[in-house]
């Protein structure tokens, strides 16, 4: 059993459709990134993202040892960061000081508007 779920793997771009990437690795296998194993984010054409003849790393999500095939992601080789967005300098301090002038300014600005 070469491939394991989890391992990133490279493989060559062979097929681009509108579901899908089909890769060619190691050993006879063949593997599939499908749309949604691309990117976080919504993706309309595939093109955009790979081009045939391109080398990928994959993760593994699903493997058949049988019929050598894997379901791959790319999307998957990049953890979420689950650190905490630590607050700089004065924060929101800065808008809270900055909002009675804002408002004062605007309340000025509406009164002329009541002479036009």
């Amino acid at each position: 059993m070469k491939y394991k779920v989890g391992n990133v793997v490279q493989g060559k771009v062979t097929g681009i459709t509108d579901y899908g990437i089909f890769l060619t690795l190691d050993d006879g296998y063949s593997g599939l990134i499908h749309i949604s194993e691309i990117s976080n984010k919504f993706v309309q054409n595939i093109s955009e993202y790979v081009s045939l003849n391109e080398i990928l790393s994959v993760k593994v999500i699903e493997c058949d040892d049988v019929n050598h095939k894997l379901k791959l992601s790319i999307k998957r080789i990049h953890k979420p960061s689950n650190h905490v967005i630590k607050e700089v300098g004065e924060g929101f301090g800065l808008l809270e000081a900055s909002l009675p002038e804002w408002i004062r300014e605007k309340q000025i600005e509406m009164n002329m508007n009541d002479y036009d």
